[in-house]
């Protein structure tokens, strides 16, 4: 708060050298009033000399009427406050500065200091000073509100009230024009979002944003690579060859492929032709790179069958399928290059699965030792640019997952291994054509197995061979190695080709049965079973006769 002029003493100043006359005068009016009212003894008035007889005040004239001259040496005047006239008060409030005299009445309401509330500038400064007659006030007591210690004045009556008053009313104006600030700006942001909105989507459709420039020359100006992620889009595809370069826009796109569908994966495509090109391109096969179907049964290398057609290899297809030219720069794997990773390459680097990682080590060197870990199933975007153990590494782990999938790792009855079930069903596999006989061939396996006998399976000796041929005869018979089951007791090193779900799953819960001799005997395929030999020779007597078999008949 600031700091308020210093409140006027209320007593009587000394004033030693008053007018006689003017003393008189005061004293015949005290005794004409004949006053009862007393004041202290003004507060710094000058001692009674003690040498002195008490002096009457009352007192001022003889018995005679005179002025007691003696007396008047003797008395001395109390002193009292000079009048001070207050200046008019402009009475015509400001509307929001309250009164500086309401500021400071608010302070003393409040508890703190602050001056006594001004009187009229019609009012002499009186203040009581004691209970002395001679003391008294020289207000007029007959005169309502003479008297300054009775009456202090309307306006200091009220002017604490009035201070609090105000600086409620201000403090509550100001409050009620924020909240009117606050209102006003939030109706136009409303105002401002509400028209900005409707104009966009005015504008939308009137198609103003709507980016559908084309290209128009359907040679196109170079190669690109363009990778499409799985489960994207029609919009998604538009964005990506957009941002490749190969269509204009997106809605370009979009319009040309209609409700069409088209694959993931990796294709090789031209920049700057038109959306309608880029459609034709990607669909089918011709420009896809990175895809490839694996058969069921397929081994790793390729193979030539008894009609002289090649059974294309698994290495060969991969790279095949993988191998890509880029404005005349070639790039991809080659099957020489994928066999080398699979022979010399760490089981980790290749992602070989811990329940296959023993198996695979014993055969350290031999590219073979990964076979039957590539599932049969057709791998959608084989990364071309990816170094050939790291391309072998992601289609076992691939293929890992799809046989846990299938139940590979489930509990079963067989007694076998995952990997050596893995590598049974890779017999089932290549023994029976119909999936129906997949869990006989299963249980022909196991009974054998279980008999000490030798598997003799036509195509563990076809594994080796230099041509597959289901009529086996010659050096199949007797090629000493590690697959031939004419030649080894128990399973093959290692599967003899790619495992499907089928007959992975017929070997892990084949069907009961004391087969174990089976025989196709015609070219359906039709399989004859029997625990029997003699029934057996006859049975093979029966695929002599079909042409099905050629070797050991009569």
């Amino acid at each position: 708060m600031t700091e308020q002029p210093p409140r006027p003493h209320r007593r009587r100043a000394d004033d030693d050298g008053r007018d006689p006359a003017e003393t008189a005068r005061l004293r015949r009016l005290i005794a004409e009033n004949g006053s009862g009212h007393t004041h202290r003894r003004a507060r710094g008035a000058p001692p009674r000399r003690p040498d002195l007889p008490p002096l009457d005040p009352r007192r001022t004239r003889t018995d005679d009427g005179r002025a007691d001259t003696a007396g008047e040496a003797l008395w001395q005047e109390p002193r009292r406050a000079q009048p001070r006239a207050i200046p008019p008060i402009d009475r015509a409030p400001e509307r929001h500065r309250p009164d500086e005299r309401f500021r400071n009445d608010d302070r003393a309401h409040d508890g703190g200091p602050g001056p006594s509330p001004a009187p009229h500038a019609d009012q002499a400064m009186w203040a009581p000073v004691g209970d002395d007659p001679a003391t008294a006030p020289l207000g007029r007591p007959d005169i309502p509100g003479d008297d300054p210690r009775r009456d202090p004045g309307p306006r200091s009556r009220r002017s604490g009230d009035r201070g609090g008053h105000g600086r409620r009313a201000t403090a509550q104006m100001q409050a009620r024009k924020r909240r009117r600030r606050v209102v006003l700006a939030l109706v136009m942001v409303f105002m401002v979002a509400v028209i900005g909105s409707l104009g966009y989507v005015g504008l939308r459709m009137t198609g103003y944003f709507v980016d559908d420039d084309d290209y128009s020359n359907a040679s196109g100006t170079g190669d690109v690579l363009v990778s499409i992620p799985q489960d994207s889009t029609l919009t998604q595809f538009g964005q990506i060859l957009r941002d490749r370069g190969v269509v204009a826009s997106v809605r370009a796109f979009t319009d040309a492929a209609g409700s069409g569908s088209i694959s993931a994966g990796f294709y090789k495509l031209r920049t700057g032709i038109p959306a309608a090109t880029a459609v034709s391109m990607l669909d089918g096969d011709a420009n896809r790179v990175g895809r490839v179907v694996i058969p069921p049964g397929r081994q790793l290398d390729t193979k030539q069958t008894a009609d002289g057609s090649p059974s294309t290899g698994i290495f060969a297809m991969i790279a095949q399928a993988t191998t890509v030219t880029i404005d005349g720069r070639r790039s991809g794997v080659t099957q020489e290059q994928l066999a080398q990773a699979a022979a010399t390459a760490s089981p980790t680097d290749l992602g070989v699965p811990s329940w296959a990682t023993a198996d695979v080590e014993r055969l350290n060197g031999d590219h073979r030792r990964i076979e039957g870990l590539i599932a049969p199933v057709a791998f959608e975007a084989i990364d071309p640019t990816l170094s050939p153990t790291a391309m072998l590494k992601y289609l076992i782990t691939t293929s890992a997952t799809l046989f846990d999938q299938w139940g590979l790792l489930d509990r079963n009855d067989t007694g076998l291994s995952p990997y050596q079930n893995l590598v049974s069903a890779s017999v089932v596999e290549k023994e029976v054509a119909d999936p129906d006989d997949y869990g006989k061939v299963a249980r022909v396996i196991l009974n054998r197995l279980g008999r000490n006998q030798k598997l003799e399976m036509d195509s563990t000796a076809n594994y080796t061979a230099a041509v597959v041929n289901i009529d086996v005869s010659g050096d199949a018979y007797t090629a000493d190695t590690k697959w031939n089951t004419y030649q080894v007791n128990g399973l093959p090193a290692t599967p003899i080709g790619s495992v499907g779900k089928a007959p992975l799953q017929a070997t892990d819960n084949p069907p009961a049965g004391n087969w174990i001799y089976f025989v196709a005997v015609d070219p359906q395929g039709t399989t004859l079973f029997t625990e029997d030999y003699a029934e057996h020779l006859r049975n093979r007597q029966k695929a002599c006769d079909n042409k099905v078999l050629a070797v050991g008949c009569r």
